[in-house]
């Protein structure tokens, strides 16, 4: 293990020891300045969260995206504020932490017994998300992690959602989708976080004007196991509360090859996907490259300093 990644694990070590202990306003406030430090120190992951931002609000001017990263670091520490803090929290207070709109997309899919899909993209906290899926709803469910490095850091994380009563796979490995298929089958959930593809085989798909790539997994899956397809949009406002949607099932179309039809249900994500973070940019933690003109690094050298929790799911 290198220095490095020592002293990363050493920090998100440090962040669930001792932010999951603050009262809660302290820890609001904590995360509010360090975010404010960082986007003032304009690092790579600011310029990249701004560059992300003038695709999804094209007519923004220098000033406006400068005010949008702040808002978006912010809401990315919030994020880390609630998620270092959940382990701690209550069945209570994790129950009441969420207000879910048509939710019923997602209840009648899971009694109709052929099992759903929750695709989400980085928006607000999924991990919070995940934990009021199984406390209030009382419904287990599988999700895929992304192997961080170093792989102490890994097993902190799936510790750590497993903790919020997740069953956790490895995005690597090649053994996950057959997981997730049976689980399915069984009429189970799976989650995924599923706006950004991790393998560079993912499906492209038009996204606010330009060509991005996504993952083909949701799709998939939808279509090898029958499952409900459902994609879900969160965002935070002023309260305490964060707030969700689930949009209608993503259908599978009637005809068409199976590349075909999994481009058509990708786009209908992406699509959704897009209603949510137009109508909440300052809520879209996509701190990584994501558009296809940005992933040639020779043209855009903007990376993330951070690793890319794709938590409850991806």
């Amino acid at each position: 293990m290198s220095a490095q990644e020592r002293l990363t694990d050493a920090l998100y070590g440090a962040g669930w020891r001792t932010v999951r202990k603050l009262p809660e306003p302290v820890a609001v406030r904590l995360g509010r300045t360090i975010a404010d430090v960082a986007w003032k120190q304009r690092g790579k992951g600011v310029l990249r969260l701004e560059g992300n931002y003038a695709r999804v609000v094209p007519d923004a001017g220098p000033e406006r995206l400068a005010e949008l990263s702040r808002a978006g670091m912010r809401s990315y520490l919030r994020y880390w504020m609630e998620s270092f803090r959940l382990p701690a929290w209550s069945a209570e207070r994790i129950a009441s932490g969420l207000d879910v709109k048509d939710l019923h997309h997602l209840t009648d899919g899971m009694a109709a017994g052929k099992g759903v899909v929750l695709a989400l993209p980085h928006l607000a906290n999924w991990d919070l998300a995940g934990a009021w899926v199984t406390t209030k709803l009382g419904i287990p469910f599988t999700t895929v992690a992304e192997r961080l490095k170093p792989e102490t850091l890994y097993d902190r994380f799936v510790a750590y959602r497993e903790g919020l009563g997740m069953e956790v796979l490895p995005h690597t490995g090649g053994t996950a989708f057959g997981t997730l298929a049976r689980r399915l089958r069984d009429g189970g959930l799976v989650c995924l976080v599923a706006d950004r593809d991790l393998s560079s085989s993912g499906v492209e798909v038009g996204f606010f004007g330009e060509t991005a790539r996504m993952p083909a997994g949701p799709a998939l899956l939808a279509q090898q196991t029958g499952a409900r397809l459902l994609p879900v949009t969160l965002w935070y406002d002023d309260s305490p509360v964060m707030r969700g949607r689930v949009h209608p099932p993503v259908e599978v179309p009637a005809s068409g090859t199976r590349a075909e039809k999994t481009s058509v249900m990708t786009q209908a994500l992406a699509d959704a996907f897009a209603t949510g973070i137009a109508d909440h940019p300052e809520d879209w933690h996509m701190l990584q490259r994501l558009w296809l003109k940005d992933l040639d690094p020779a043209r855009d050298p903007a990376t993330s300093p951070a690793p890319d929790q794709e938590g409850t799911t991806s």
